[in-house]
């Protein structure tokens, strides 16, 4: 089985958001090791000298115990245009290492720099981010994502974001798009106007 995956925000050697990234590894050891003793990331997360200042993605592999803690310097990737794809069977709920099936999708993209994913007719995720929509007054996020992520959880506890049902069909009444994860805060998040989403 594939190793699951945590990926956290290190910033100026402090580990953003950490209590959600906790949270979400519970709940997946719960599902499938719940005999297992609980992994305490902030005792496992060990800060080098060399990150203490910065921003840098740290990668926690890990099963029934911690198996890898990888850092590595983040960069921030331009995203500008987004391509709908289909896929109706695909479960991405645990955060596993093994990302082959969206990386399939992401192939799809073409020319764009990023997807959107559609199951079922509902929209989705993109390739490595949670979804926002705008309709001019509020941003809205599926209800359907194929990850609940961590930043998207904290966005909604604080009342910035709502969930929402967002059909295919219902991106058009949308202004703009916008790309959240752990690596990128609401302020700083890429913005995709409708007229660059593509079928």
């Amino acid at each position: 089985m594939s190793p699951l995956l945590e990926t956290l925000k290190l910033k100026d050697g402090i580990v953003q958001n950490l209590s959600y990234h906790q949270n979400r590894l519970n709940r997946s050891m719960d599902e499938l090791f719940p005999d297992a003793q609980k992994i305490d990331l902030a005792k496992e997360i060990p800060i080098p000298e060399n990150c203490n200042s910065g921003i840098y993605k740290v990668r926690v592999l890990y099963g029934q115990t911690i198996e890898k803690i990888e850092f590595e310097p983040y960069v921030f990737r331009l995203v500008k245009s987004l391509k709908v794809v289909h896929h109706d069977s695909i479960d991405y709920h645990l955060k596993y290492a093994d990302r082959q099936i969206l990386q399939e999708l992401f192939a799809q993209r073409g020319d764009c720099d990023d997807i959107i994913i559609v199951k079922n007719g509902l929209v989705t995720d993109s390739f490595a981010a949670n979804l926002l929509f705008f309709d001019g007054e509020k941003w809205f996020t599926p209800k359907t994502p194929l990850l609940k992520g961590t930043k998207r959880q904290l966005l909604i506890d604080n009342r910035i974001v709502s969930e929402r049902e967002i059909r295919e069909e219902d991106i058009r009444s949308y202004l703009k798009v916008g790309l959240i994860n752990a690596m990128i805060d609401f302020k700083e998040m890429p913005e995709v106007n409708l007229e660059q989403i593509f079928r």
